[in-house]
């Protein structure tokens, strides 16, 4: 900090200063003169200062309105009482005047100005002033701020978006100088929201808490480290893991953790949590652009999206309860995000790295409408079809799902078509429809039985059906047809069940694991739009929900 009168005679002399910095001397520190700097593109403002002793004094009332000399009043009060003000707002209807001063001064400056407009609160003229402790002021400088728009605009927009809210604000005629008061615990996010948004930091971050490190999560979490560095270095843009968790334990570090040895980290240095703690515990972090990753498959943590973005902290989901649950609580999460200017992303919900619900959101946003749409949506069941044949019955061919990955670990959440049918629900939401999980009409190759008890009897049990399987799987060969269990939506009727179709027809020669949608549009009709590859794994699921996390970067 520098002392204004310590200044003044080398201002006056139109002579330069250099500030250097006491513990490290050799460093080339801050030139300060009165030549204008060259415009080289850099950034619009030159630094931030804050104040974190602030308290802000309201005097306020009708009875101010179109009086002459309450300002002068309230001030010529303060300065005879010794109480220094550092920031002042006042609005054009001129009912009230606030503005700031030390905490230390708050009690004091009540009390005289209390005492100065006595008579005037007395005939209802004025109301009692009012202090609110515990703030932060925060100002921008920067002489290239001067005669250029959008400066305040981009300001408070970032203060938005990182859930900030401001108390009062003040802008010099000189253009130089924006000054805004926040409550004191948001002074670190502010701070860092704006050096992130001006590019005054050296990288854009992202600060990202990762929950659930099981397939789909540690292929992210390695994905994320490998990339790491290359993302700073091309993009500028720098991936901070600020918490991990699974469903015991979790470990937070503000500072980013690394990458390298995490599991073990989190098991020796990790607290205890349960889903409530962790929402807690990230929304008492009050990071910036903070970024929470859900690889879980766990209605519990699905249910913190909402107190998560109400606390301005953008979701990116890999887990389907959240856009599959009622209509209603999708609807409010999507509206939510909307009106917080964040992100709510899911595209791994359907298709895993197939960039379908983007595509999709595209086609509505530039004016289309969609009519219908079918599609191959389980990676399992189509691996599960390839694999059966003569030599390979449908029993074995559902348990090497299992062993490969590509099924849930109780696979009979495939094989009910559970999970084709969320993922159809999401994506007739995403077209304009208001479905519902029980609108979806069900068309199973597996009788109801086998889906009852647990899951050691159904592997006990399953066996049963492989006989008249292979039968009627001989009857669709011999008419070269292949089995594929297909979604469809038209109109916004949706289904879900067994189907054969023809060599002539796109989805017969879909191999292993892969997905495909036929999108049918008002401009794609008679050619219906065609999305098609892998769509199951870990690898590539996380490389969806990576994708996700790097569309919120906008890079």
């Amino acid at each position: 900090v520098i002392y204004p009168p310590t200044i003044y005679p080398v201002y006056h002399k139109n002579i330069p200063i250099r500030i250097l910095n006491t513990f490290n001397p050799e460093a080339p520190g801050t030139y300060i003169s009165r030549e204008k700097e060259k415009p080289t593109g850099k950034a619009l403002i030159k630094g931030i200062s804050s104040i974190n002793d602030t308290c802000l004094i309201t005097v306020q009332g009708l009875g101010m309105v179109g009086v002459i000399g309450v300002n002068y009043r309230i001030f010529k009060t303060l300065a005879k009482n010794g109480i220094s003000v550092f920031l002042v707002a006042q609005a054009s209807s001129e009912n009230n005047t606030t503005f700031a001063v030390r905490n230390a001064d708050a009690d004091l400056a009540v009390q005289v100005l209390d005492e100065e407009f006595a008579m005037e609160r007395a005939q209802g003229d004025m109301n009692d002033t009012i202090a609110e402790k515990d703030l932060a002021t925060v100002a921008i400088v920067g002489e290239n701020m001067k005669h250029t728009p959008g400066i305040a605009g981009k300001l408070f927009g970032t203060l938005g978006r990182a859930g900030i809210s401001v108390k009062a604000c003040t802008q010099g005629a000189s253009e130089t100088n924006i000054s805004f008061v926040i409550r004191k615990e948001y002074l670190r996010k502010a701070l860092n929201s704006i050096h992130d948004s001006f590019f005054l930091s050296e990288y854009k971050v992202l600060n990202l808490f990762v929950v659930g490190i099981g397939t789909v999560g540690s292929n992210l979490l390695e994905q994320i480290r490998i990339q790491q560095p290359k993302l700073m270095l091309q993009s500028g843009l720098k991936l901070n893991i600020v918490g991990i968790a699974n469903s015991k334990k979790a470990l937070f570090c503000r500072d980013g953790i690394q990458l390298d040895n995490y599991k073990q980290e989190l098991h020796e240095k990790g607290i205890d949590s349960n889903p409530t703690k962790l929402c807690n515990h990230i929304l008492d972090m009050n990071i910036f652009n903070a970024v929470f990753v859900d690889c879980t498959a766990s209605p519990e943590v699905a249910a913190l999206y909402r107190k998560l973005m109400d606390g301005n902290v953008s979701v990116v989901a890999a887990n389907k309860e959240a856009a599959s649950s009622a209509y209603d609580k999708y609807q409010l999460l999507k509206e939510t995000a909307r009106h917080r200017d964040i992100k709510f992303l899911f595209e791994t919900n359907v298709g895993a790295g197939l960039p379908i619900i983007n595509t999709m959101n595209d086609l509505i946003n530039s004016g289309d409408h969609i009519l219908k749409l079918e599609a191959v949506l389980s990676g399992t069941l189509n691996f599960i079809f390839n694999t059966v044949s003569a030599d390979i019955p449908l029993s074995k061919a559902i348990r090497m799902a299992k062993e490969a990955g590509y099924s849930e670990p109780d696979p009979r959440i495939d094989l009910s078509g559970k999970d084709v049918i969320r993922k159809l629900v999401i994506l007739a939401r995403e077209a304009g429809y208001r479905v519902e999980q029980s609108d979806v009409k069900k068309n199973l190759f597996v009788p109801e039985k086998y889906f009852k008890g647990s899951l050691e009897d159904f592997w006990k049990h399953i066996s049963e059906l492989d006989a008249d399987f292979e039968k009627e799987r001989k009857e669709i060969e011999a008419k070269n047809m292949r089995l594929r269990f297909v979604a469809k939506m038209e109109n916004g009727e949706c289904e879900v069940g067994l189907k054969a179709v023809d060599s002539h027809h796109p989805f017969f020669d879909l191999e292993g694991s892969n997905n495909i949608i036929m999108i049918s549009t008002e401009r794609y009709h008679e050619y219906p739009m065609i999305i098609k590859g892998y769509g199951a794994g870990a690898g590539v699921t996380a490389a969806g929900v990576f994708a996700d996390i790097i569309s919120i970067a906008n890079i």
